[in-house]
C-alpha cells in the first residue's frame, strides 16, 4: 500500500468490500423493517449506505457507488432512498437520542458507585 492510498476514495481492497457486504447482509437479516439510505460521497468519505431498522438502530458502510447501493437493496429486498432527497428517518434520530440518555445514565451510575 502506498503512503497516501488510504486517503484515496474507492481504493478499498476486495476483502474489505466483501466484509462490508457480509456485515450489511447479516445486520439486515437480524432485524425487522430495514430500509437503506444512500449518503453522498464527500471529500472525506466515499458514498455510503446506512441501514436503518424499524426501531431506529442503524449501521453505516461504504456502498460501492450508486450501483453498489442499488445492488444492496436488491439483494436484501429492501427499499433504498437517497438521503439528500428524503432525509434521515425520525426513528433513527430517536434511537440516537435514547442511546445518549442511556450512556449518560450509565456514566452517572458508574460515578456514583465510586
Amino acid at each position: 500500500m502506498g503512503l497516501f492510498d488510504r486517503f484515496r476514495a474507492g481504493r478499498r481492497s476486495e476483502s474489505e468490500a466483501a466484509a462490508d457486504q457480509r456485515h450489511l447482509r447479516e445486520w439486515a437479516a437480524q432485524r425487522t423493517g430495514v430500509e437503506a439510505f444512500v449518503e453522498p460521497k464527500t471529500s472525506v468519505t466515499p458514498m455510503t449506505v446506512v441501514l436503518v431498522a424499524a426501531d431506529g438502530e442503524w449501521t453505516r458502510r461504504p456502498a460501492g457507488g450508486a450501483a453498489g447501493a442499488r445492488r444492496i437493496g436488491e439483494q436484501l429486498g429492501i427499499p433504498v432512498y437517497d438521503v439528500q432527497k428524503v432525509g434521515y428517518p425520525q426513528r433513527m434520530r430517536d434511537y440516537d437520542a435514547r442511546r445518549r440518555i442511556e450512556r449518560r445514565r450509565a456514566l452517572r451510575e458508574d460515578l456514583e458507585e465510586r
